[in-house]
């Protein structure tokens, strides 16, 4: 090898020892994901960034806020919603909730274990379980309309036909008509209680907002017939055995809401437990499910669902509330004025949250509380250093 070559290769490896190392596209190796079951790392607030008195008043104004809602028994149900179609259990559990930031628990108060319904926390679920089905090729695009794909009669009026997925996830679909013995108007108080409503022309699909548990019971059947197999089956092999939830869940459907699918009889499952029913679930399988959409759909190294479709689900719809697809958003009238715009959260009766703050890597499960959540949420944040 002559002197220049020498010289020139010299410098080449000069110059790459002297080169930064390529960055990682993303944090995946080092982001912290719990073990399956009870192997869940515990962090001292200070660890990560937190003030930990500050931290434990927030939690000691919490755990004196029970609901008023929704008696420990049950009792006031179909008072407040209406007819039952489904179970209701005989009691639940007292206020709880946990704390995530960067995925270690650094607070925890009550039953966490204990599987009680949690509502219209249903309906972030099945969104999920949607994306999943885009994730699929089962639905192409959310805004197809159902009816190129569900052909049980249910999208065949002049209504119904022009309903597009992302109709049913933005609660704007306007389907009209009668599932399980409840209608899409919920008009008369011995089916829907408070929940009543007074008559009124339908709109168009996709130009009203309506929070409507009879339409989302409708999309979740439908998702059921593109399946073909118990969307409590996907939720278990798809999300919540990879994300390593306890065996203690349950998605209890009506035993009136059953659909013959390929030969064998299959339960459709509903958006809560309004009519009861709906998802039993822990707080601690609630806190691992609001982790996964922290994480914009991946845990570790596998992307359970698409990110992108978790950056669709929280923007805003075109009419109606702070609301994305079946999820509670905080972008415009400012649901939690304490929180960031970008933070979202699953809620249902009793009340039963989970927060999601991508901004400050938080997590926040609170159960069977009394009052609004940025009354906990601005004293978690003032914590954060």
């Amino acid at each position: 090898m002559n002197r220049f070559k020498i010289v020139a290769l010299a410098v080449t490896l000069f110059v790459s020892a002297c080169q930064r190392p390529a960055r990682q596209s993303s944090s995946q190796t080092t982001d912290y994901f719990p073990a399956a079951g009870d192997a869940w790392e515990h962090r001292q607030p200070q660890a990560v960034g937190m003030d930990a008195d500050l931290l434990q008043q927030a939690v000691a104004f919490a755990k004196q806020r029970e609901t008023t809602q929704m008696p420990p028994d049950f009792s006031t149900q179909e008072e407040i919603f209406g007819t039952l179609l489904g179970p209701v259990p005989s009691d639940r559990a007292q206020t709880n909730g946990l704390i995530l930031r960067h995925g270690y628990i650094v607070a925890e108060w009550g039953e966490t274990d204990r599987p009680d319904p949690t509502y219209s926390v249903a309906k972030s679920v099945l969104s999920t379980l949607a994306g999943l089905t885009i994730d699929r090729g089962l639905i192409n695009d959310v805004h197809d309309p159902v009816a190129k794909s569900i052909h049980d009669g249910g999208y065949d009026s002049e209504q119904n036909r022009k309903i597009t997925w992302e109709h049913h996830l933005q609660q704007t679909s306007e389907w009209e008509g009668e599932l399980w013995g409840k209608k899409h108007d919920f008009v008369g108080k011995e089916a829907y209680g408070r929940g009543e409503r007074k008559p009124r022309t339908l709109q168009q699909p996709g130009l009203f907002y309506e929070y409507n548990d009879v339409r989302i019971n409708r999309m979740a059947l439908s998702l059921l017939r593109l399946w073909k197999k118990p969307l409590p089956s996907v939720l278990k092999d798809e999300i919540m055995d990879p994300i390593g939830a306890s065996n203690t869940w349950q998605y209890v459907g009506y035993p009136n809401a059953r659909v013959m699918i390929d030969g064998k009889m299959m339960s459709s499952v509903s958006g809560g437990t309004r009519w009861g029913g709906g998802l039993w679930i822990s707080t601690r399988d609630e806190a691992r499910f609001g982790y996964l959409a922290l994480r914009n759909g991946r845990w570790r190294d596998k992307q359970l669902v698409s990110a992108n479709w978790f950056k669709a689900a929280v923007k805003r719809g075109p009419v109606g509330p702070d609301y994305g697809y079946l999820w509670w958003l905080n972008t415009e009238k400012k649901a939690w004025p304490s929180a960031p715009a970008t933070s979202f959260a699953a809620i249902g009766a009793g009340s039963n949250t989970i927060w999601i703050d991508p901004e400050h890597d938080l997590v926040i499960v609170w159960r069977w509380h009394d009052g609004n959540p940025d009354e906990l949420i601005k004293r978690v944040l003032a914590a954060v250093k």
